[in-house]
């Protein structure tokens, strides 16, 4: 099989059946990419952990230091005396009633999704079509509480969510 230089140099870079850390893995990523944009790492994790236990359960939120490097489109679910604290503090959307009927109707033009307590309840209507796109608030992940304006802004400086699988592996 015929194989390109710079393929040829990348390879000479690895010692066949090594492991390596960390730290040594993500600095032979940078030596050994072939491309000329910034390319991105992804990393799979056996945890050893049975998902099928509720205290081994692992789902957390973060927020990374200089955020995702995406723009996020967030709406927010609320009583109509936060509206305007949700729109200030940069929410695409932001109402009850009128924002589920739009949702109903097809518009999904939006990443994440905040609600406060109070207004989960007309939430119903759409649930199936924010369940399965992985968008339903949940207190869990944070999306659901009565700081909205704090919430908005942590997700779209970076605030990330992750949880194991069925199989107990983490996937990012």
């Amino acid at each position: 099989m015929k194989r390109g230089k710079k393929y040829k140099g990348a390879l000479e870079l690895l010692e066949e059946g090594k492991l390596y850390s960390l730290s040594e893995a993500v600095a032979l990523a940078k030596k050994t990419s072939t491309t000329k944009f910034d390319g991105s790492l992804e990393i799979h994790l056996n945890l050893g952990i049975d998902p099928k236990q509720a205290d081994q359960q692992l789902r957390k939120t973060v927020s990374l230091p200089h955020g995702t490097g995406k723009q996020l489109r967030v709406i927010v679910f609320c009583g109509d005396e936060k509206v305007k604290e949700a729109e200030e503090s940069g929410a695409v959307e932001a109402g009850n009633e009128d924002l589920v009927a739009k949702i109903a109707g097809g518009w999904m033009d939006f990443d994440k999704v905040v609600a406060t307590p109070d207004v989960m309840k007309s939430l119903g209507k759409i649930a199936k079509t924010l369940g399965q796109k992985g968008l339903m608030p949940n207190p869990k992940a944070g999306t659901v509480t009565t700081e909205i304006a704090q919430v908005v802004k942590d997700l779209q400086g970076g605030m990330v969510e992750f949880r194991n699988d069925k199989q107990g592996n983490l996937h990012n």
